[in-house]
């Protein structure tokens, strides 16, 4: 044992005997200051600047810092939302598209409720796109991910609500965190990927996007809108983020002081902060803001972006040449960008970055490993809406005759910002692969021959939902029930054709699984009503199929839960640009009785909770550790997320119907009963006071309420929060 002991001491030592003498190495090999990894990262960046030249600084706005003159290698963006994008459908793959690994979409992936599986698919994608930017075989791509999306789903017209993690700021701001963290990875001093958030601010409506106005009070600002943006740059570890197209009162966001005043001087965001797509133009065409292009690129540099997607040079140059901004004003801006290049090392020798040996072997998304996730946060990620009877799971060995019909049943669609997987299983093929041989599967896209097919079947299993991949071009949709980058939906309704056939297949035949395949929610009242189950499911996992099939057949639970409201109708919605969201939009503040209540899922099973535990009193600085029981009473193994939401009893200005605080997803075999602790900072019951400019925290009696859903509340108690 001595020995052993030894041994690891010895060890250890020579080990950093080698690291020392490697770093020795490295500083001696510098030729510029900013090359010395001795130095503190300012006094690297301020030499590195000061060797500059005013053009090369002026091509460092753009999205490839790179210097070649002084050996300085940049990175260019990458979109990544659900998965490295590197293939054909928004063409980021360019002339030679590589398959990447896949995952459900963001709102899909937000649907498994679990922080963890989100931080490891982020932690798999920044692992590929490490591997394409280094390898020798494709050497593309590049180390800043255009994601998270932290803008919140507060209306599911949204063209856009497949990229948020749904309505609430707390659980969209705990999702956000986490996939920060896994496209950073746990370094104390390199990041694998730059997280780069968007779309900052209040960008949740499609239509006049260029030019629209986003208005709200101070306090949504800081308790809603702007909340999961904050809570990215001081949980997740965020320093980059995309300026939206917008107005936020009044002000476009590429020129609006908050970028500067708040996020980094109140919040600590000191990196990379960049328009959108054009949106530099826009201040001129859209917004009519600047008369000129060198206002506009002055207005741009002064509010802090530091990064245009735009052709930008004319007017930044017009810009120094008519002293609107000086090289000054640049060269404190390009600081942020060389913080995040630093921080990826692209300034350091490759030696010195354990993420640069990210290069050699066979491709990622082609291991088990990879293709294996994927399939876990698909099943994971599916919601059981309906199971009447307990039609579900079906017996995979039961010899019948299963009718799998409908448009989305062999297809497995991307979206504007995806990748193209190695390989993608449909629903079709997953229920093939599942099924033992005294089963028969036929199928058929044809409405009429669907009809006719299922009356024969024992089973039908129908797959309707949107087109998510915009095949009609740019700001084009099929139908008044989609929505895409661009373009709002104006209907929530399923469309009349695919409406129609769920109606006529169970007149010939009741017994019908419905699968829903959206990126958005749907007010499918008539088939709740009558269809005797549903599932819903988002688009892009190149595992769909398979988890699919998983989940139908009871190989896998449904345990995944909504994280937005499902109206009843278009008509219980406000107005779309009204963006206070007090006047009846969200679980928060919603008082009509939605389709579905935010966080609702059903099981193959069945949970009872008890014995709510919480301190009586919590002082304002202190943590709240709350503990109940939750029992699997049912036959079968199974999930459930425990949800803790809190309504204030005692609060002097205006608060939410009811807040989610903790959440925790867990497993259970039959019978078994675990005790799950929940815990959340008495901070997080803070309102943001104008008076103050600060949050507060209430004295005041506060409800803890604990269920399965927001609508499905099991458990209550309360505690006196002190302050």
């Amino acid at each position: 044992m001595l020995f052993n002991l030894d041994f690891r001491i010895i060890f250890r030592l020579v080990c950093c005997v080698i690291l020392a003498l490697i770093q020795s190495a490295a500083f001696s090999q510098y030729k510029y200051p900013f090359q010395n990894l001795g130095l503190p990262v300012e006094t690297r960046i301020t030499n590195l600047l000061s060797l500059m030249t005013i053009d090369e600084k002026v091509d460092c706005l753009g999205t490839n810092p790179t210097v070649e003159r002084l050996g300085v290698k940049g990175t260019r963006h990458i979109e990544g939302l659900h998965g490295v994008a590197m293939g054909v459908v928004g063409n980021w793959g360019g002339k030679t598209p590589v398959p990447t690994t896949i995952f459900p979409q963001s709102i899909g992936m937000a649907e498994t409720w679990s922080p963890e599986l989100l931080q490891q698919a982020a932690s798999i994608e920044a692992n590929e796109a490490r591997y394409l930017f280094q390898s020798e075989k494709y050497k593309k791509g590049g180390l800043v991910v255009r994601a998270p999306n932290a803008d919140l789903g507060r209306d599911p017209r949204w063209g856009r609500t497949e990229e948020c993690y749904g309505e609430d700021a707390f659980f969209n701001a705990t999702m956000v965190a986490s996939y920060i963290k896994g496209l950073q990875g746990n370094d104390p001093k390199y990041w694998e990927t730059a997280a780069l958030m968007k779309h900052f601010l209040a960008n949740s409506n499609e239509d006049s996007r260029d030019s629209s106005n986003s208005v709200f009070d101070n306090r949504l600002f800081n308790e809603y809108y702007g909340y999961t943006f904050r809570k990215g740059i001081e949980v997740g570890g965020s320093r980059a983020y995309m300026a939206s197209y917008n107005k936020v009162n009044g002000i476009p966001q590429a020129v609006n002081p908050m970028l500067k005043n708040i996020t980094v001087e109140q919040w600590g965001q000191n990196g990379i902060i960049c328009t959108d797509g054009g949106a530099y133009r826009l201040l001129m065409t859209a917004h009519h803001y600047y008369p000129t292009a060198e206002e506009a690129a002055a207005g741009c540099i002064k509010a802090g972006i530091n990064q245009f997607l735009d052709n930008y040079k004319a007017g930044v140059k017009g810009a120094l040449d008519k002293k609107l901004v000086t090289e000054t004003d640049i060269d404190q801006n390009l600081r942020g960008v060389f913080r995040v290049m630093i921080r990826l090392g692209q300034l350091d020798p490759p030696e010195m970055v354990p993420y640069t040996s990210i290069k050699d072997g066979p491709e990622p998304w082609l291991s088990k490993g990879h293709q294996d996730f994927a399939r876990l946060i698909t099943q994971k990620s599916i919601v059981l809406l309906k199971n009447g009877q307990n039609l579900l799971p079906l017996d995979k060995n039961k010899p019948g005759t299963i009718a799998v019909v409908g448009p989305r049943s062999a297809e497995v669609l991307q979206d504007w910002y995806s990748g193209t997987p190695p390989y993608s299983v449909s629903p079709l093929d997953g229920i093939k692969n599942k099924v033992g041989t005294g089963v028969k599967v036929v199928h058929t896209t044809n409405n009429l021959v669907a009809i006719s097919m299922s009356k024969a079947a024992d089973i039908v299993i129908v797959c309707v939902g949107n087109n998510p991949s915009g095949n009609l071009g740019w700001k084009k949709v099929d139908g008044p029930t989609e929505g895409r980058e661009a373009v709002d939906r104006q209907s929530i309704s399923l469309d009349s054709l695919q409406g129609d056939l769920v109606k006529k297949l169970y007149a010939v035949n009741p017994h019908i699984v419905m699968v829903l395949v959206s990126s958005f929610p749907y007010a499918i009242n008539w088939e709740q009503e009558h269809i005797p189950a549903i599932l819903h499911l988002t688009h892009c996992s190149q595992e769909l199929g398979n988890a699919l099939a998983d989940v139908i057949f009871g190989d896998a639970d449904p345990g995944g839960k909504l994280v937005q409201t499902w109206p009843k109708s278009i008509s219980q919605l406000p107005p779309m640009m009204d963006y206070d969201i007090r006047h009846g939009r969200t679980y928060m503040y919603m008082k009509d009785e939605p389709l579905y209540p935010f966080g609702f899922g059903l099981s193959y099973t069945k949970f009872k909770y008890s014995n709510l535990q919480a301190p009586s009193k919590c002082g304002s600085k202190d943590s709240l550790f709350v503990t109940i029981d939750v029992e699997n009473t049912g036959k079968r193994v199974g999930d459930e997320v425990v949800q803790l939401y809190v309504k204030h009893m005692g609060s002097k200005v205006e608060r939410p119907l009811k807040e989610l605080k903790a959440f925790k997803r867990i497993s259970l075999e039959p019978g078994k009963k675990q005790t799950v602790q929940l815990k959340f900072a008495a901070w997080d019951l803070a309102y943001w006071n104008d008076r103050k400019n600060d949050f507060m925290v209430e004295s005041e009696p506060v409800m803890l309420m604990a269920g399965s859903s927001s609508a499905d509340i099991r458990e209550t108690t309360t505690v006196k929060i002190k302050n």
